[in-house]
Protein backbone atom coordinates (compact mmCIF):
# COMPACT_ATOMS: atom_id res chain seq x y z
CA UNK A 1 0.00 0.00 0.00
CA UNK A 2 1.39 3.31 -0.97
CA UNK A 3 1.00 6.25 0.95
CA UNK A 4 2.50 9.49 1.10
CA UNK A 5 2.28 11.92 4.16
CA UNK A 6 2.82 15.67 4.08
CA UNK A 7 3.94 17.67 6.80
CA UNK A 8 4.72 21.25 7.92
CA UNK A 9 2.12 23.37 6.72
CA UNK A 10 0.62 26.26 8.88
CA UNK A 11 -0.28 30.17 9.12
CA UNK A 12 2.82 32.30 8.33
CA UNK A 13 3.63 36.08 7.64
CA UNK A 14 4.45 37.31 4.14
CA UNK A 15 8.20 37.21 3.62
CA UNK A 16 8.37 34.50 6.28
CA UNK A 17 9.54 30.29 5.48
CA UNK A 18 8.01 27.22 5.92
CA UNK A 19 9.27 23.70 5.30
CA UNK A 20 6.92 20.93 4.07
CA UNK A 21 8.23 17.33 4.11
CA UNK A 22 6.50 14.34 2.54
CA UNK A 23 7.19 11.05 4.02
CA UNK A 24 6.55 8.04 1.38
CA UNK A 25 5.87 4.38 1.78
CA UNK A 26 5.25 1.81 -0.23
CA UNK A 27 7.13 2.48 -2.84
CA UNK A 28 10.42 2.65 -4.00
CA UNK A 29 11.46 5.92 -3.55
CA UNK A 30 14.78 6.31 -5.45
CA UNK A 31 12.98 5.05 -8.74
CA UNK A 32 10.50 7.72 -8.80
CA UNK A 33 10.41 11.16 -10.04
CA UNK A 34 9.31 13.59 -7.09
CA UNK A 35 7.22 16.86 -7.06
CA UNK A 36 5.42 19.34 -4.98
CA UNK A 37 1.84 20.94 -6.38
CA UNK A 38 -0.41 22.97 -5.00
CA UNK A 39 -3.88 24.26 -5.57
CA UNK A 40 -5.69 27.49 -4.29
CA UNK A 41 -9.26 27.73 -4.02
CA UNK A 42 -10.62 27.54 -7.61
CA UNK A 43 -7.65 27.73 -9.25
CA UNK A 44 -6.20 24.66 -11.14
CA UNK A 45 -3.92 22.18 -9.29
CA UNK A 46 -0.54 23.38 -10.63
CA UNK A 47 3.42 22.22 -10.06
CA UNK A 48 5.70 23.77 -7.68
CA UNK A 49 8.63 21.82 -7.99
CA UNK A 50 9.86 18.81 -9.01
CA UNK A 51 12.98 16.85 -8.51
CA UNK A 52 13.59 13.77 -11.12
CA UNK A 53 15.81 10.77 -9.78
CA UNK A 54 18.62 11.57 -10.53
CA UNK A 55 18.50 14.93 -9.00
CA UNK A 56 17.92 17.38 -11.51
CA UNK A 57 15.08 19.95 -10.61
CA UNK A 58 12.23 21.82 -12.43
CA UNK A 59 10.96 24.94 -10.75
CA UNK A 60 8.06 27.38 -12.51
CA UNK A 61 9.13 31.34 -12.66
CA UNK A 62 6.90 31.86 -9.80
CA UNK A 63 8.82 30.17 -7.28
CA UNK A 64 12.20 30.15 -8.59
CA UNK A 65 14.82 31.73 -5.79
CA UNK A 66 12.06 31.22 -3.02
CA UNK A 67 11.41 27.03 -2.93
CA UNK A 68 13.87 24.51 -3.04
CA UNK A 69 12.96 21.18 -3.05
CA UNK A 70 15.16 18.18 -1.92
CA UNK A 71 15.12 14.74 -1.18
CA UNK A 72 16.66 11.99 1.29
CA UNK A 73 16.18 8.67 -0.49
CA UNK A 74 17.75 7.12 2.43
CA UNK A 75 14.85 8.37 4.71
CA UNK A 76 11.71 7.77 1.84
CA UNK A 77 11.56 11.69 2.64
CA UNK A 78 11.16 14.90 0.30
CA UNK A 79 11.01 18.21 1.14
CA UNK A 80 10.47 21.65 0.04
CA UNK A 81 11.80 24.82 1.87
CA UNK A 82 9.89 28.05 1.23
CA UNK A 83 11.20 31.28 1.56
CA UNK A 84 9.72 34.73 1.05
CA UNK A 85 6.34 33.28 1.09
CA UNK A 86 3.95 35.62 -0.30
CA UNK A 87 -0.29 35.55 -0.06
CA UNK A 88 -0.79 34.30 -2.91
CA UNK A 89 1.27 31.13 -1.72
CA UNK A 90 -1.37 30.13 0.00
CA UNK A 91 -2.76 26.57 -1.29
CA UNK A 92 -2.87 23.35 -0.36
CA UNK A 93 0.71 21.75 -1.11
CA UNK A 94 0.52 18.01 -2.81
CA UNK A 95 3.10 15.61 -3.06
CA UNK A 96 3.13 13.36 -6.06
CA UNK A 97 5.34 10.41 -6.86
CA UNK A 98 5.75 9.50 -10.51
CA UNK A 99 7.25 6.02 -11.21
CA UNK A 100 10.24 6.64 -13.85
CA UNK A 101 9.10 3.64 -15.80
CA UNK A 102 5.65 3.11 -15.62
CA UNK A 103 4.55 6.73 -14.87
CA UNK A 104 2.46 5.17 -12.43
CA UNK A 105 1.66 8.28 -9.87
CA UNK A 106 0.91 9.00 -6.08
CA UNK A 107 -0.49 11.34 -4.92
CA UNK A 108 -0.45 12.94 -0.99
CA UNK A 109 -3.62 13.95 1.16
CA UNK A 110 -2.19 17.81 1.21
CA UNK A 111 -1.11 20.38 3.52
CA UNK A 112 -2.46 23.83 3.89
CA UNK A 113 -0.26 26.47 3.65
CA UNK A 114 -1.83 30.12 4.35
CA UNK A 115 0.22 33.22 3.96
CA UNK A 116 -0.99 36.28 5.60
CA UNK A 117 -0.33 40.30 4.48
Amino acid sequence: QVQLVESGGGLVQAGGSLRLSCVASGIIFSINDMAWYRQAPGKQRELVARMISGGSTIYPNFVKGRFTISRDNAKNTMYLQMNNLKPEDTAVYYCNARHIHTSREYWGQGTQVTVSS
